[in-house]
């Protein structure tokens, strides 16, 4: 059990702080899942931010953000698409983290020229192209079903083509919900891929356009988080629960207009259908309104989040170290 970094992105804290929360909480790992938590790229920083976490009982993950050299928000802030991917897995190897997590891009990248399945051909070709460094360091790219863009099969697809020797997924839950996907439904196809994780609930409920999706805290929205996670265990055994908790808002689909499907008609009917019943028993909730100091305002609420859905893991899922 464990958490994301992006869990409390309101504190802005850098690694040694995260690590010592980790500990706060007694959670098992964390993840590291972008490359500004480091004060620098060093070995010599890395191998200590790697020993404060080993003292600490604290195993590490490490991640970054887009890797695909064509997706709409890439930046060359670390370089090429394949530089920044060699200095995520250099970092995971000195971090000890078996996982160097990333992702493709966004929804609106099925909008692209080419759609989602160009952006997945470049994709690949990024992720071939540092094959030999991945295996030689002993770290897995997991790359994660991320912020509307890839539906889990599609995810697969990327994979297998690329082989399962070195490449993964990070699982998230709440995004399979931005794809129109119930969450379990998307654990079933990916999860024999799962390297790591991003764990949160959703709400889904129908408005006149389709419907609005909130992120909760584990446990306050309509996934059967229970089941979600016994099943986690049956198909990603080595695998951490980590906590990404990204709350406070809805999102709206608006799946009844036509304009809303390019980019989607390769979706598949009875995935769809799924959503669709979620989608018909959930029930609208408030989104976060801060008051008086509104960072002091942010920063408690992300970790009242957190903090209430590792509760949750541990005394009505019942997982532990």
């Amino acid at each position: 059990l464990g958490f994301d970094n992006f869990s409390v992105r309101a504190l802005g804290w850098k690694a040694p702080a995260l690590i010592d929360y980790a500990a706060e909480l007694k959670v098992d790992c964390l993840l590291l899942s972008d490359l500004d938590v480091y004060e620098k790229h060093d070995e010599a920083y890395l191998k200590d931010i790697a020993k404060l976490a080993a003292d600490k009982g604290i195993k590490l993950y490490a991640g970054t953000g887009g890797i695909c050299p064509s997706a709409k928000n890439f930046s060359t802030k670390w370089g090429t698409a394949e530089e920044h991917l060699k200095l995520t897995i250099r970092i995971a190897k000195t971090l000890g983290s078996p996982a160097a997590r990333c992702y493709q891009g966004f929804a609106e990248d099925r909008k692209s020229p080419g759609g989602i399945y160009a952006r997945q051909k470049d994709t690949i070709a990024v992720f071939k192209n540092v094959r030999s460094y991945a295996i030689d360091h002993g770290v897995k790219i997991a790359i994660e079903n991320h912020a509307g863009g890839e539906q889990a099969w599609e995810l697969q697809s990327l994979i297998e083509e690329c082989g399962k020797d070195y490449v993964g997924c990070t699982i998230d839950s709440g995004n399979a919900t931005w794809t129109l996907e119930d969450p379990l439904q998307n654990l079933e196809i990916l999860g024999p891929y799962t390297f790591c994780s991003g764990i949160r609930d959703s709400m889904i409920w129908e408005d006149k356009d389709g419907a609005q999706v909130a992120w909760t805290a584990v446990g306050e929205g309509q996934i059967d988080m229970k089941a979600y996670a016994r099943r986690y265990a049956e198909l990603c055994p080595t695998a951490p629960f980590i906590m990404e908790i990204i709350s406070g808002f809805a999102k709206g689909f608006g799946y009844l207009k036509p304009d809303f499907w390019t980019g989607y008609e390769k979706i598949r009917p009875a995935e769809f259908a799924r959503f669709l019943a979620l989608a018909k028993t959930g029930k609208a909730i408030p989104g976060f309104q801060p008051t008086g100091d509104k960072k002091k305002a942010e920063q408690d609420y992300q970790k009242a989040e957190l903090e209430r859905s590792i509760k949750y893991c541990r005394e009505v899922i019942g997982i532990r170290a």
